[in-house]
């Protein structure tokens, strides 16, 4: 979900709660938009930590990493897809590898935050 989406409409949950119920509603509302912040920040963390247990830029299978992408996935859910931090590449662009033990690897390309583009390498037989 697009952040200033997400926070006018944490804002007009709190309007409207105010509105209808005054300061013990806003009260409740800001309850329930912290509650939902703790609960994202804990999926973030368990994905991170999960992803700290693992060797950098290792999956089980190249190709069905592959296969699971697609444009507009996040770092964060594509942490979650691997299981392991991405291996950097460069120094400028946004660009991380993944590799297996069969040395296939899947290059990715982050703009803006999202996966912009993939492409899989496959060793030559």
């Amino acid at each position: 979900m697009n952040p200033i989406l997400g926070w006018a409409l944490a804002a007009l949950f709190v309007a409207l709660a105010w509105q209808q119920y005054g300061w013990q509603g806003a009260l409740f509302a800001a309850s329930v938009v912290v509650f939902w912040l703790l609960l994202q920040f804990n999926r973030s963390l368990r994905a991170m930590r999960n992803a700290a247990q693992r060797p950098v830029g290792q999956v089980d299978s190249a190709v069905m990493l592959h296969a699971k992408l697609r444009p507009g996935l996040t770092m964060l859910q594509v942490i979650a897809l691997t299981g392991s931090l991405g291996r950097k590449l460069g120094e400028g662009e946004d660009d991380w590898a993944w590799s297996d033990e069969g040395g296939s690897s899947v290059r990715l390309h982050f703009a803006r935050g999202k996966l912009a583009g993939f492409e899989l390498e496959r060793p030559a037989p």
